[in-house]
């Protein structure tokens, strides 16, 4: 099969490094006019367009794009497939939420028919809503994963995920064994996991539904295959952190938890941490764990509000998640719009430049993936968005105000939503077009 070579012509934008650690202008590159070239699903050429364009072949296709800006693709790192179905379930906080609506929609999933149908909407929402890769909660069953990664097979896109492991505390359609579901997690590694642009992550929901024999063999699954992720919950709730106490009274507290089950780890990620301490904060980044950022949810359930700022002075990698069903978007612009106000609340700054790197390097750092996705540097993975300034009214009339490209990626992140993604990319492939 020839190689595919396209460029693509537009403003672009990309974070290159953590404004927190090399200052704001250091942290990214913008071309103006610059022009975007892919071979094969891989970027070979980032640049100027007036540079890069002489050295071009005559024959090269050139899409171009006015009033537009070409980002890379957006990273969730915490997101439920099975919870589509009921985003936006009103007024609960964490623990009843989960037993009035979360675990009876999330029974349906060892259904066939069912897993396939939600897959197929989950997946075209993210790339609607600009989402390249994902780490992803299936539910219990391992239809739910099977479902979703062939689903994401088909488009080839980089995605994370893993089959729910909860053997107590949970109602009884829905638990597992510790023993079942090790052996059911090991089946699905062996299936799927580097098999094109797709990992699995080990899952145990959180510390509360899973008995000490079911986190050990968690554990044991890490240390049996190589680059395998761990994902799980941590410090979400003020409530779900003192059940955590009651359930281990022999450990220091929540992450002690999963330290002591051997589940840190330089491809570890832990949803929320909202109610983390510095020791806790130390501890994760020394391990080379990461946390995900869940502004949305965070508001909906009311949990509380993430400290970023004490996650930095950890040099702790942090990167953005969705969290669909607590979270009520799929997009992450959306979501940058509640870290925002996060911050604002806790009387910290948060910069559009650093809310990009979050949305993007900041997750493929967490993930474990800057070499691949993140940032369009030549060599990466063709992975990346057409974002339309004249999405709405508002935004188009809006960007015409703007002075600057922190001022329009301001906008963009306060304004914007699935709309304004014109187009998605995934390895080269256009697999959204609005």
């Amino acid at each position: 099969m020839p190689l595919t070579r396209k460029a693509y012509r537009a403003a672009i934008l990309h974070s290159i490094a953590d404004p927190a650690e090399v200052g704001i202008e250091a942290s990214y590159e913008y071309f103006e006019d610059g022009l975007l070239v892919v071979d094969g699903g891989k970027i070979s050429a980032l640049g100027h367009a007036s540079e890069l364009l002489p050295t071009l072949p005559a024959d090269i296709e050139i899409e171009h794009y006015q009033d537009a800006l070409i980002t890379p693709g957006f990273i969730d790192t915490h997101i439920h497939f099975p919870q589509t179905g009921m985003v936006g379930a009103y007024g609960e906080q964490l623990l009843d939420w989960l037993n009035t609506y979360t675990f009876p929609c999330e029974s349906q999933f060892g259904d066939k028919a069912h897993a396939d149908e939600v897959a197929d909407i989950f997946v075209k929402e993210l790339l609607r809503n600009g989402t390249t890769t994902a780490l992803v909660f299936g539910s219990v069953h391992p239809q739910s994963v099977n479902s979703l990664f062939e689903a994401a097979e088909k488009l080839d896109l980089r995605m994370i995920a893993g089959k729910v492991m909860m053997d107590r505390n949970a109602p009884d359609y829905l638990t597992d064994t510790a023993e079942s579901s090790y052996v059911e997690s090991k089946a699905l590694i062996e299936r799927w996991h580097g098999k094109g642009r797709l990992h699995y992550a080990v899952t145990p929901r959180f510390a509360p539904t899973s008995t000490p024999e079911q986190l050990t063999l968690a554990g044991q699954l890490l240390t049996e295959y190589t680059d395998l992720y761990m994902q799980t919950h941590i410090s979400e709730n003020l409530k779900e952190i003192e059940w955590v106490k009651e359930l281990f009274p022999e450990r220091k507290g929540y992450l002690d938890v999963y330290d002591h089950y051997k589940l840190l780890g330089e491809r570890s990620v832990f949803a929320h941490g909202v109610h983390l301490c510095d020791d806790e904060c130390a501890r994760l980044a020394e391990t080379g764990s990461a946390i995900s950022f869940c502004p949305t949810s965070n508001f909906f359930l009311g949990s509380g509000l993430f400290n970023l700022p004490m996650a930095e002075k950890h040099k702790l990698n942090v990167g953005l998640g969705t969290d669909v069903g607590g979270g009520t978007s799929f997009s992450l612009l959306q979501t940058l719009n509640e870290a925002y106000k996060v911050m604002q609340l806790q009387g910290a700054r948060l910069s559009p430049f650093k809310s990009l790197y979050l949305a993007t390097l900041g997750g493929a750092r967490a993930l474990r993936l800057e070499d691949k996705i993140g940032n369009l540097q030549p060599g990466s993975d063709a992975d990346f968005l057409v974002l339309d300034y004249n999405a709405t009214p508002l935004l188009s009339y809006r960007l015409k105000q703007a002075n600057n490209i922190a001022e329009t990626l301001f906008v963009l992140m306060t304004l914007g939503d699935d709309r304004t993604v014109q187009q998605t990319y995934a390895a080269g492939a256009l697999v959204h077009q609005r």
